[in-house]
């Protein structure tokens, strides 16, 4: 990777970190606003920390300024220039350690082995005030190296400090190794835990965005299919009962009695659907598609062979149904519709055909296309491990294709083969629009 490349990488890194630096403390001072208006207590973490957290330790190194301005240091130009090296390194590891990419890269990774060479030169060669850059490159240590490897990095830095602190102050040097220790293991601790609960707390909010999201589309789908359906089903009724009733008075009431009981059974769906308890029966969606396409004067013509289904499959298939009815209902101008289910010990298929000339059978065939319901039931049989097919047929007309897996058979013990189409009522006509 070039020079240009890694340097735009490392800026484009730090503007994420410091943008989303600037989103953590607006987000907190809003939800402090917003705590001090309704005076409950806030349930976000804090300001995010920042390299100012960790600045105040550099206050560790006042006793080694002491003695270079009280003369006490031999070669007071090399141990000034090794302090503030030193005190460079560590602001610039520090500051690094709060974005992950830059607590990553491979320059903090440098500075902190130089700051780990500069600390062990200054101890050998001072000694005394200046062992305490050990715990300060703990600091640094802890904050940048969090990890599965900090357990032993810490005991390392541990066991060096305490090598050479004892080396230049004897068994004293033991409480810099001590606080060397600590402070590795305690700023790794807090910074990790910190940030594990910001995580924590962002995964909550995506989670719950997406359940709104997710329970949302369930009901855009489920009120797109019911009313659709029911919508189509009325206006096929209603037609009907017009034509029938100058010529057949009792026909075009149980027309407008099978319009009532749609309606009824329409609001009973809308409910369950806002609640999010509604399942469907694929007995009950082939009875209600053999109906309307009598009504809107489509033949149609159910087989249904194999085993029985469990609910979750037949709801699935009842939509499928459902959406495809009321398309032939709607586009077609058909006049046979034919609705096969097979199922299988280990997949059933749903089949709903017919051989319309309208202005579907131009469309070209592809998986799973179509206006928002067949997308919709697409979606769902995919969730579901099946897979949705709709296109014109090769003989003519247009066929949906659904398949499913077999769910488990626990729930049912038999099923009720649909039984032959009734005829279509007297006088009903194949509209005409």
């Amino acid at each position: 990777m070039s020079w240009t490349r890694r340097i735009t990488c490392r800026l484009r890194a730090w503007r994420t970190g410091r943008a989303r630096w600037k989103a953590d403390m607006a987000e907190f001072k809003a939800a402090q606003k917003e705590s001090r208006r309704t005076g409950r207590r806030s349930e976000h973490p804090g300001p995010p920390a920042t390299g100012f957290t960790l600045l105040p330790w550099l206050l560790l190194g006042l006793g080694s300024f002491s003695n270079l301005l009280q003369g006490k240091t031999p070669n007071p130009w090399i141990g000034g220039l090794g302090l503030l090296t030193f005190n460079s390194l560590y602001i610039y590891v520090v500051f690094r350690s709060f974005v992950k990419e830059a607590r990553e890269a491979v320059a903090t990774r440098v500075a902190l082995g130089l700051m780990s060479l500069l600390t062990c030169g200054l101890a050998l060669g001072y000694g005394g005030s200046w062992l305490y850059f050990f715990p300060l490159l703990g600091l640094a240590t802890g904050a940048c190296l969090r990890g599965p490897n900090l357990g032993r990095i810490g005991l390392a830095l541990t066991a060096l400090a305490a090598a050479v602190s004892t080396f230049r102050s004897g068994w004293d040097g033991i409480n810099v190794a001590y606080g060397t220790f600590l402070s590795t293991m305690v700023t790794a601790a807090i910074l990790s835990l910190s940030e594990a609960v910001r995580e924590l707390r962002a995964a909550r909010e995506e989670l719950a965005r997406r359940a709104v999201e997710k329970e949302r589309l369930r009901f855009s789908r489920d009120l797109h299919d019911l009313l659709g359906h029911t919508l189509s089903v009325i206006v096929v009724k209603s037609e009907a009962a017009r034509r029938l009733a100058p010529r057949d008075m009792d026909a075009a009431l149980s027309q407008i009695t099978d319009i009532e009981s749609v309606g009824r059974q329409a609001l009973t769906e809308i409910r369950e659907a806002v609640t999010g308890y509604r399942e469907g029966s694929l007995a009950t969606e082939l009875d209600r598609a053999r109906s309307v396409l009598s009504a809107a004067g489509v033949e149609p013509v159910v087989r249904q062979t194999g085993t029985p289904l469990a609910p979750q499959t037949e709801t699935l298939l009842g939509w499928v149904v459902r959406e495809a009815v009321t398309n032939v209902i709607r586009h077609s101008d058909a006049a046979h519709c034919e609705i096969t289910v097979d199922s299988g010990a280990e997949r059933v298929r749903l089949t709903v055909g017919d051989d319309g000339t309208g202005a579907r059978a131009a469309e070209p065939r592809r998986e799973g296309v179509g206006g928002t319901g067949l997308k919709g039931l697409t979606e769902r049989l995919a969730a579901a491990g099946g897979s949705l097919e709709a296109g014109p047929s090769p003989r003519g007309g247009f066929t949906v294709t659904a398949e499913l897996p077999t769910e488990s058979l626990e729930l049912l013990t038999a099923m009720t083969v649909t039984p032959a189409p009734a005829p279509a009522a007297p006088g009903t006509d194949r509209p005409t629009d």
